[in-house]
């Protein structure tokens, strides 16, 4: 019998996270963008999912992620759409369009930075939403995402 190819997810970043590690390090710390590709390469792998680990500065280019997303049958999507979280109608209109599960994910704790940062209209499209955790919310969102999809880690 074949093996089953692997479930592939999303990881979606938006603006100024390619500055990751350099950007602000007494707040966003010093992991770079290459090493929370690797954290979730290496999260997805428990479960025997594949991370699809994209970056964008542009709006219009995170929505073409989200309806390939859809296209290409993504399990899942993780995204930090960074200072779009906080002002893009439509990357919220794109994921619930999609209607594939979400998990929002900010290395800062969005609520307690300045009030502009307080609302996300990208959460409103989420089932689940985590801040704070620094990069190491992106393996949590990958451990939601996947009791959320029904798949197990491998033993």
């Amino acid at each position: 019998m074949a093996e089953r190819p692997a479930e592939t997810i999303y990881v979606l970043n938006g603006p100024n996270l390619n500055l990751l590690g350099t950007r602000e390090p007494e707040k966003y710390g010093h992991a770079g963008l290459a090493d929370v590709e690797q954290l979730c390469v290496q999260t997805a792998a428990l479960f025997g999912l594949k991370a699809d680990c994209r970056q964008s500065n542009r709006e219009g280019e995170l929505i073409d992620f989200i309806h390939e997303a859809l296209a290409k049958k993504a399990a899942g999507i993780i995204i930090n759409a960074g200072g779009y979280s906080h002002t893009s109608i439509a990357l919220h209109d794109a994921l619930v369009a999609v209607r594939i599960p979400t998990v929002e994910v900010h290395v800062t704790n969005i609520h307690a930075r300045e009030d502009f940062r307080h609302h996300s209209f990208t959460a409103r499209a989420a089932f689940a939403s985590l801040c704070g955790f620094g990069i190491d919310g992106y393996r949590l969102a990958i451990n939601g995402l996947a009791a959320k999809i029904g798949v197990k880690a491998i033993a």
